[in-house]
């Protein structure tokens, strides 16, 4: 069979839409109709995504221990339902010092530990990156509209993505960051801006009924700080050698490559909503 031609971006297309529509719908349901059901699906995408960063880590010689950044990473996501911001840190720092002195013993008593500073260091890194990051996206669905702070910011991370998409193939010549990533575009980051604030606009005005200024800040916030997500993502698989987190999203790769822009925004939008709403 003839391989499927990748689009511009480096992807299958077919496969990337028809998984972005299926996650897109089911999450829209979600929210909709049963939204602390969300809770449980974030939690099983920190997992698999701590799994598939600790496992490519490994493969590297980073010996990041996964018990405790599994362990620990469903204890900050299920403690800020109950519990909020002092259930997030309270999981996190308890995590944190697990993660020390388990790499410290890790090859026993006897044994002296090797680049413990560094694998440390990436662990604490994987653990933020990840699961703490994750956590707002509780903390905003546990307000009294979450459901609705949760669709926006995710339907502003989708106008990100999709305006890029669109202005970086259509119109893209010039590179932000060829080093990083060699298919961003200056005019593909003026396509999400645009998508973006007309999305802000939208949602924060039809779905939350605020000020339309709110709008058009959260969407320039998100723009900056998607774009930078993607980018600290493709920073880390490079020093990796690797194209992909994981295969387990047909077109778009692992769970962690569907996620990269998602985690940062997530902290910006319940900043940006608990602080103006």
């Amino acid at each position: 069979m003839p391989a499927v031609p990748a689009s511009k971006a480096g992807r299958n297309l077919p496969a990337a839409l028809g998984v972005g529509f299926g996650l897109g719908l089911s999450l829209i349901a979600i929210l909709l109709f049963a939204p602390k059901i969300l809770i449980g699906v974030i939690a099983a995408a920190v997992a698999v995504a701590t799994w598939e960063v600790a496992k490519r880590l490994r493969e590297a010689d980073v010996l990041v221990p996964r018990i405790p950044l599994l362990l620990g990473g469903q204890a900050v996501i299920w403690l800020a339902w109950p519990f909020g911001p002092q259930g997030v840190l309270g999981a996190f720092g308890a995590t944190a010092l697990t993660v020390m002195v388990w790499r410290l013993f890790d090859h026993g008593l006897r044994a002296t530990p090797r680049n413990y500073l560094r694998d440390t260091a990436i662990s604490l890194f994987t653990l933020s990156w990840i699961a703490l990051l994750a956590a707002f996206a509780v903390l905003m669905l546990t307000e009294d509209d979450g459901n609705l702070r949760v669709l926006t910011f995710m339907i502003l991370v989708v106008c990100s993505d999709v305006g890029g998409y669109v202005a970086g193939v259509l119109f893209g010549k010039h590179p932000m960051v060829p080093h990083i990533s060699p298919k961003k575009s200056w005019e593909g980051f003026g396509g999400s801006l645009v998508f973006c604030v007309i999305g802000g606009l939208l949602t924060v005005t039809l779905l939350l009924q605020a000020n339309s200024m709110i709008g058009v800040l959260l969407g320039v916030a998100l723009v900056l700080v998607a774009t930078s997500g993607d980018l600290i993502e493709s920073q880390v698989k490079r020093e990796l050698g690797i194209k992909d987190m994981g295969t387990l999203l047909p077109g778009h790769g692992g769970i962690m490559d569907r996620l990269d822009s998602m985690l940062p925004s997530a902290f910006v939008a319940w900043l940006v909503l608990t602080a103006l709403l």
